[in-house]
């Protein structure tokens, strides 16, 4: 048992969005505890069936958020695990309408739901530290009390502030229920398919000209451990979730093999556009951000409370370069001769500017 933990595993553990690459794997993790005697995943009725293989000992029941109240008080539910969250607007899924219906309003139902049933008494939730927002007046680090500077531009920050404040509410009025909320960074590893992967997948790493943002990033494996520990234990709280250390985006797009191409700021935003409509992935204001000015957070709480250290954010990265091609895509040598023409065309430009009347 670890620090600040208590023994006793739920009975029935509901798992939101189990449709979805997270959601599925702790749901088979929760089911192959002996601990646990259910596992039921819900997700929408529209979900896929691409995880269905890995689901084979969870009990999957496709539902719409407002069918959710019923549902938990007839399972007689000792404990639920909110993953159903977008993190990024899909144009051919609703885009940003869609993502705030899924993330807000959705924990709204779920959340009453939770209210409703009667056995319940723990309740884990994903959030991020997105919540913190990023901003040029932001601290160095950030603990589980800073406030963010700024409300976030991007649409996932955004509900990350309305979700946390309904856990708040709920809180309140369930003080019963151990409520756990997890402010995860950025995942990264071997199997992570996410926005922040394919972003350094790309051959060419689009970058903010003159900024080199300090990165923290969170295996995934690390990932299930948390939430894992989370539901078997008692941690209630609001923790951040991250590995420690740090990497600029230069040293981590170096490691990568990679060649990074510095861009204007606004010029980035446009990048991201370029890509969504080129299908090579969904880059948001959220991303932009933390491109530009970074994140870092103090992770003190979680490795007291829990007796846990996730694996370095270095490390991590270093298991995501081993599974992507063997962790190189260009030789040194033509990564030199890349940034030297980056640099050569950086040098052009200014000397077009210098010398317009």
């Amino acid at each position: 048992m670890t620090p600040g933990g208590t023994s006793g595993a739920p009975g029935v553990v509901v798992v939101t969005g189990v449709g979805r690459y997270l959601g599925a794997h702790v749901a088979a993790r929760l089911a192959a505890d002996p601990r646990i005697e259910r596992v039921i995943g819900v997700d929408a009725p529209d979900s896929g069936t691409e995880f269905t293989d890995l689901l084979d000992r969870v009990e999957r029941i496709r539902v719409d958020n407002e069918a959710l109240g019923g549902l938990l008080a007839d399972l007689d539910v000792d404990a639920v695990v909110h993953l159903a969250l977008v993190s990024s607007p899909d144009p051919q899924h609703g885009g940003r309408s869609a993502m705030k219906d899924q993330n807000v309003i959705g924990t709204m139902h779920l959340l009453a739901a939770c209210q409703r049933a009667p056995r319940l008494r723990k309740i884990v939730v994903r959030s991020s530290t997105a919540a913190y927002g990023v901003s040029f007046r932001d601290p160095a680090v950030f603990t589980e009390e800073t406030e963010p500077r700024e409300v976030p531009r991007g649409g996932f920050g955004r509900d990350i502030l309305d979700l946390e404040g309904y856990v708040r509410g709920f809180r309140r009025r369930r003080s019963d229920v151990t409520a756990t909320v997890l402010r995860f960074a950025p995942f990264i590893g071997s199997t992570a398919d996410t926005t922040l992967t394919r972003y350094f997948a790309q051959p060419f790493v689009p970058t903010v000209f003159g900024r080199d943002p300090r990165l923290q990033f969170l295996h995934f494996d690390d990932a299930l451990e948390v939430l894992h520990r989370s539901i078997v234990e008692d941690h209630p709280g609001t923790y951040n979730v991250a590995g420690p250390g740090v990497l600029s985006l230069s040293q981590a797009i170096r490691r990568a093999g990679r060649v990074a191409v510095p861009v204007l700021e606004p010029g980035l935003s446009g990048a991201a556009a370029l890509a969504r409509t080129m299908g090579f992935g969904r880059y948001g204001l959220d991303q932009v951000d933390l491109f530009v000015h970074g994140r870092v957070v103090d992770t003190s709480r979680l490795e007291q409370e829990y007796g846990f250290t996730p694996r370095s954010t270095a490390k991590a990265f270093e298991d995501f370069i081993r599974a992507h091609q063997g962790g190189v895509v260009v030789t040194r040598g033509q990564l030199a001769a890349a940034e030297q023409l980056v640099l050569d065309g950086i040098r052009q430009v200014r000397s077009a500017v210098q010398e317009r009347p």
